[in-house]
């Protein structure tokens, strides 16, 4: 579509409306602005690609945008719509109009009785500017008239110092990369670090992009106080009932947590099955000098484990690694012996909690690197300084429901 046919007819924008659902009542909290044209074949063409084309020229960039909005925010007053809207910009280019489009739009209708502090100025990390400064310094002043800042994340990773700078109200992440046969509790690592660093600047996360079941788990898990989605709602000319969704979403919250439930019991059952059967094994099994009483041990407790070995307190392994051979065998593992495993996470964490409370930890789920399948590891204090490691393979996992 040539942009010039949208400058010489403004009046064909049409904004659309994308309904964001807060997760604490379930109720639409607001709306994403979002353009649509419609061409001269009375189809609507959808405009996100022309406002973060650089080479659009400013003047007619702004147009469009300032056209958008003017609609969506008189709508908001006409319906006396109180909850939030969403209004995007590309940054860049808001840095080189120094934000006076927008501002001016925000205060001639704050004199129609407009609240600024249910407008939302919403930026792409992949379009902030170099001179940061500049961008800063609007910001700023958006903030003391009351507008919230919500930054959409393309970068999870190379971004957090700019959330650390701009302290947005709204950090809003893409839920579209996770495919319905990936297990979502996998994933929360990918974007852990925007979720510590939202709780410490007091942001909000918003999840877009929810096209199922499994992707709407994932942003509840990963600590998601806002939604958005086709899974949920489409975008749509008006405004929807408030309570559009909340049936749908108290049921889904309700199947989460019970799940959750049953997979805690699934772990706190295994590990009562695991301590249970390796306190028995070990208080039978006479230790020796070197590593074979391991060989007797794993005979025990073959039935869940393929992998045994002994660490001290700081991580240097001081066991030969027990394993089974092509035939079926356990086997001493030499190999293994003086490795460092104190690089891994949480390995510290995991050696003050069993010295402290005297029992073993079941690991969450992980690749192991040499097998690559997904496991659980079970530690076990023998002192305070070895503790012994069971690794737990997916065959036996997959058999019990709560523990993948």
């Amino acid at each position: 579509m040539d942009p010039l046919d949208i400058l010489i007819d403004l009046e064909q924008l049409l904004p659309y409306y994308k309904p964001i659902i807060r997760a604490d009542k379930q109720l639409v909290s607001g709306y994403e602005v979002i353009a649509y044209f419609l061409d001269e074949n009375q189809k609507e063409q959808r405009l996100d690609w022309l406002f973060d084309d650089p080479s659009i020229p400013d003047e007619f960039r702004l147009e469009v945008n300032h056209y958008i909005h003017q609609k969506a925010i008189k709508k908001k007053l006409q319906d006396n719509f109180t909850g939030n809207l969403t209004l995007y910009y590309d940054a860049a280019l808001f840095v080189r109009d120094n934000g006076e489009t927008f501002i001016h739009l925000l205060h001639d209708f704050q004199e129609k009785g407009l609240d600024l502090n249910t407008i939302i100025l919403e930026i792409k990390d992949t379009c902030l500017p170099e001179n940061t400064n500049q961008f800063i310094h609007i910001i700023k002043y958006l903030k003391t008239i009351g507008v919230q800042i919500s930054i959409e994340l393309a970068n999870p990773s190379g971004s957090l110092n700019q959330l650390a700078i701009l302290h947005p109200s709204l950090i809003k992440v893409d839920t579209s990369f996770l495919k319905d046969d990936l297990l979502p509790h996998l994933y929360k690592d990918v974007y852990f670090g925007v979720s510590m660093l939202s709780r410490k600047i007091g942001a909000s996360l918003l999840f877009k992009g929810i096209r199922s079941y499994k992707q709407l788990n994932f942003a509840w898990q990963s600590g998601g106080e806002y939604y958005q989605g086709s899974y949920l709602t489409h975008p749509q000319q008006d405004f929807i009932e408030e309570d559009f969704c909340k049936n749908d979403l108290t049921e889904y919250f309700r199947e989460f947590v019970t799940y959750e439930q049953q997979k805690a019991k699934a772990q706190y059952e295994l590990l009562d099955t695991v301590y249970g059967t390796i306190d028995g094994f070990l208080s039978r099994t006479k230790r020796t000098p070197d590593d074979t009483w391991l060989l007797r041990l794993a005979e025990g407790c073959e039935n869940f484990i393929f992998r045994i070995y002994i660490c001290n307190s700081v991580g240097l392994q001081v066991s030969a690694n027990v394993e089974k051979d092509g035939e079926g065998n356990w086997m001493l593992m030499e190999e293994g012996m003086h490795k460092n495993w104190s690089w891994r996470p949480y390995f510290f964490e995991n050696i003050m909690r069993m010295n402290m409370e005297k029992k073993g930890i079941l690991s969450d789920l992980y690749t192991d690197i040499s097998r690559s399948e997904l496991i659980r590891t079970y530690a076990y204090p023998l002192s305070q300084e070895r503790y012994i490691f069971f690794d737990i393979p997916y065959s036996y996992l997959i058999e019990k429901e709560g523990l993948l």
